[in-house]
């Protein structure tokens, strides 16, 4: 996890504001549990307190800057399958490398922020199946007779 993190709304994210949502990704906290700490605290202490801590919030904290947003959407783990899928089809050719740059963060707490561990496990088993997917029409190629007559060719 990132260690310096700044604290932003997460309007995208958020119900009202994106204050709830911003102080869960800035603590690399689940979203939901930020919400129930904030409505349990709203009705055991008092809603006036929270309510004016939320709208202070609000009006201090500033937007999430959108390459931030755009790089979580980029995480998000539809975004891997489409990548899949299209590595598959054959249309992306730097899949390789895309999946080396690819980080995942696994929670290991019910709370924290991340893929749960069986979800990013079969995130990275669907990709290695995609990789194995593409050696093996590689190796088929490469011992076929079409690429040892393409290979005399270039060689005149």
């Amino acid at each position: 996890m990132n260690n310096k993190r700044e604290l932003h709304r997460d309007v995208k994210r958020g119900k009202l504001a994106g204050v709830c949502a911003g102080l869960a990704v800035h603590f690399g906290w689940e979203l939901w549990l930020v919400r129930i700490i904030f409505v349990s605290g709203m009705l055991l202490t008092g809603v006036s307190f929270f309510l004016v801590a939320y709208v202070i919030a609000w009006v201090i904290l500033e937007k999430k800057p959108n390459q931030e947003a755009l790089n979580q959407h980029r995480r998000h783990r539809n975004d891997k399958v489409q990548q899949s899928e299209q590595a598959q089809d054959g249309r992306n050719t730097g899949y390789a490398e895309e999946l080396r740059d690819n980080k995942v963060e696994v929670k290991s707490r019910v709370w924290q922020a991340g893929e749960p561990p069986l979800t990013a496990f079969n995130d990275i088993e669907r990709s290695f199946d995609n990789l194995e997917n593409r050696l093996r029409k590689m190796e088929s190629y490469v011992t076929s007779s079409e690429f040892q007559l393409n290979r005399e060719f270039n060689k005149l």
